[in-house]
């Protein structure tokens, strides 16, 4: 039960909750029916605690403060926010909740009650993305839904550190896979930043400090620099009767991690650590976006802009409806800064989305990009989807896109998503049409199906009745409807060659009286450039692989290489992975396919890493930064496993560096003396190629762990001509691990 210390808290929290809610009650009642709402969720909320301890309704009041103060949104909004988790915890019904508060509030409510996760999807399907789908049927009804399902869990990442370590993992990366990018797509910049942040904070913590230390150590040395930067627009504004303010506002530690990881860079290599914005009260009559103009002309009097950093959405506003004119400019001692420039009306768009979408949306009477994105994802929710986790994997891909609009032959308008190809739009169109296409006449010119379509352009679709589907066609285009299609196709494809792949195989075994077993397995699938069986029967049935030669094989040796360095932590019980790597012509007796190192990030010793259980009881290490682990993490949540390194086996393990600098005469006889003369590194293999002066290249190497490869580059780069070595995650080959 509550103690008295608790009432206090909880009426404290809620009467600073009634004051931030003073600007919005303006009607009779609306006061009343939060206080009421209130009552009705404390009650039935009453002697529950959350994991931290705190009474648990002090969650709902959070929630509800973050969609009045830090949103924006209304009444029935923060209503619907302190009833969010009454009809998933306790007893009440949307039906109890109609007759108290009304169906409008009911309804939200409704909305914004979590799915149970047992038994709703069967086989390979997630939950978790079953449950984000269903979640997202409420656009149809209330767009605040959405918003209010961010504040909550935007809270609940602000108290993440009460839970378990494998659930802080799970939600961070299901937060940085989807809640975050859907913050961005309703201009919820801020929230969205946070939960950037906050992921980054719980995912890899020592990353995280390492920044705002390292940003806290510059704070004086870069607010000197926005002083004197600022001190001439300052004056040139003020002389120009504008009523302005400016302000310097930093990066924010997840896009600095996320240009770190990406550039390989450290952050004292990046130089747009913060940006300057101004944010000027508009003058009656006169185009807020001629205003943002005059203020770039009068900066560019003062410094020299770079020209291909100039990003103009005050004509061409994003989907998510954010205006402004951004613009880097070269400021005192030689330092480029960026600067943004906006309206005050632009400025309450930014920073509060879509409630002040909203409010000039009814005040101008006009439909913006959002508008139009959301009616796209109801029309995507209302078609049948096969799987739950395609729809999860495809809405991502499409939230943060743009559109353009083009043309059929006949004139009709068509909107597709900035970046979509030909192809995309033959499947728009229609899927037979997408099915059969094998180009287009783009403004009457012949052009290929994977060309880019731009804004006005007028395309007629060229078919044959022989054409299908292909692999390839996956990489290139960009809308879920057209990814759906080819994938249906390739997978029924798939199934015919799979089934084809195994009678040719069972029949071609049988002729040789050999019965089929891992033992013949570990030959074929090397020899075929084959991670599976199914890959190999896919392969064998497609024609792309024949069994001329099998019988060469079989009378090989198999080189069998062990990867065997880590432990597995499951339910608290420390079970080791252990042996040595040989090569032999039957299986090792301690042999474990249990782990497999994945091959799309390569971890290596000393990279921090996670495991996923696949449903064969395999667990696929990656690393934690890896996108597909994250991926991963925010589809399959309850599939990760806890792992970590051992140092009871010394071996090695595959690894890539890029190297790039001056081609001279010796320089490759160099960099192999490195590696392996001084440090006694094999190189597995290396690509070096060079065209004007420059050389650049791959190096695959087996090293023992992250601190080894670090050593590597380290040496690699020292060498004369050398300009930059930075490690790869992904390489064209089987990745195995050797003995040294």
């Amino acid at each position: 039960m509550f103690t008295p210390a608790d009432d206090k808290m909880i009426k404290e929290h809620f009467d600073d909750l009634l004051k931030c809610c003073e600007p919005i009650c303006k009607l009779p009642g609306d006061r009343e029916l939060i206080i009421d709402t209130f009552n009705f969720a404390n009650d039935a909320h009453r002697g529950v605690r959350r994991k931290s301890g705190i009474p648990y309704i002090l969650h709902p009041i959070a929630v509800a403060k973050i969609v009045v103060v830090e949103i924006g949104l209304d009444v029935k909004s923060v209503a619907a926010a302190l009833l969010h988790d009454v009809v998933e915890d306790t007893d009440y019904t949307v039906e109890d909740l109609e007759l108290r508060f009304g169906r409008k509030v009911a309804t939200m409510v409704d909305g914004l009650t979590k799915m149970k996760k047992a038994g709703e999807l069967a086989g390979q399907s997630s939950s978790q993305a079953a449950n984000f789908k269903k979640m997202l049927l409420t656009l149809s009804d209330d767009v605040r839904v959405i918003i209010i399902k961010l504040a909550d869990r935007l809270h609940n990442m602000r108290t993440l550190g009460a839970m378990p370590v494998d659930k802080q993992m799970k939600i961070a990366s299901e937060t940085i896979y989807l809640f975050a990018p859907l913050a961005h797509r309703l201009g919820l910049y801020n929230i969205k930043t946070e939960l950037e942040n906050l992921s980054l904070k719980h995912s890899f913590p020592n990353d995280y400090r390492q920044i705002v230390d390292k940003l806290s150590e510059t704070e004086l040395s870069r607010s000197m620099f926005i002083e004197k930067f600022n001190a001439p627009i300052i004056e040139k504004l003020k002389e120009s009767g504008i009523d302005f303010t400016i302000k310097g506002r930093i990066k924010s530690v997840y896009s600095i991690w996320k240009k770190m990881q990406r550039k390989t860079v450290t952050i004292d290599e990046i130089y747009d650590l913060f940006a300057i914005r101004i944010v000027f009260k508009p003058i009656a009559f006169v185009p807020e976006k001629t205003q943002c103009w005059n203020i770039y002309s009068l900066i560019t009097d003062l410094y020299k802009p770079k020209p291909d950093r100039i990003r103009d959405w005050v004509n061409i506003p994003k989907a998510n409806g954010y205006e402004a004119l951004h613009c880097t400019v070269m400021g005192p001692d030689g330092v480029w800064a960026e600067v943004q420039i906006r309206s005050e009306r632009m400025d309450e768009i930014a920073e509060k989305g879509f409630a002040a979408h909203w409010k000039y949306k009814e005040r101008e009477n006009r439909e913006g990009e959002l508008d139009k994105w959301i009616r796209e994802v109801q029309n995507a929710l209302n078609s049948p989807t096969e799987d739950a986790v395609e729809f999860l994997d495809e809405f991502k891909l499409n939230l943060y896109t743009s559109e353009v609009v083009v043309f059929t032959p006949k004139g009709e308008s068509v909107t597709m998503p900035k970046g979509a190809v030909v192809l995309d739009f033959a499947y728009e169109i229609h899927s037979s049409l997408g099915d059969r296409a094998i180009g287009a006449k783009i403004n009457h010119k012949i052009e290929s199906l994977y060309t880019p379509i731009s804004n006005g352009d007028q395309i007629e679709i060229i078919t044959s009745a022989t054409a299908h589907p292909v692999l390839e066609s996956l990489n290139h285009v960009v809308t879920a409807k057209a990814k759906q299609k080819i994938k249906t196709f390739l997978k029924k494809e798939r199934e015919n060659n799979l089934s084809n792949g195994m009678r040719i195989f069972e029949e071609e075994m049988k002729k040789r009286g050999v019965t089929p077993s891992a033992r013949v397995f570990h030959k074929l699938l090397p020899a075929y450039n084959s991670s599976s069986k199914d890959e190999f029967y896919v392969k064998l049935g497609a024609g792309i692989i024949s069994l001329d030669n099998v019988d060469k094989i079989l009378r090989e040796n198999a080189a069998i290489k062990l990867v065997k360095y880590w432990s597995l932590q499951v339910s608290n019980t420390l079970k080791f992975f252990g042996g040595s790597s040989k090569e032999s012509d039957s299986e090792p007796a301690n042999a474990s396919d249990d782990i497999k190192i994945a091959s799309c990030c390569m971890p290596i010793p000393g990279d921090e890493v996670i495991g996923f259980r696949q449903d064969n009881g395999e667990v696929v290490v990656h690393k934690k930064s890896c996108d597909e682990a994250i991926k991963l993490a925010a589809r399959h949540g309850d599939k990760i496993v806890p792992i970590k390194w051992s140092s009871e086996k010394i071996v090695s393990f595959l690894s890539v560096i890029e190297v790039r600098g001056i081609d001279r005469m010796g320089i490759l006889r160099d960099i192999s003396k490195v590696i392996t003369g001084d440090l006694d590194i094999n190189i597995r293999k290396l690509f070096i190629e060079s065209h004007d002066g420059i050389f650049e290249g791959s190096i695959t190497l087996y090293v023992k762990d992250k601190k080894d490869l670090a050593n590597v580059i380290n040496k690699v780069l020292a060498i004369k001509g050398i300009e930059s070595v930075k490690r790869l995650e992904s390489d064209d080959t089987q990745h195995h691990g050797a003995t040294s």
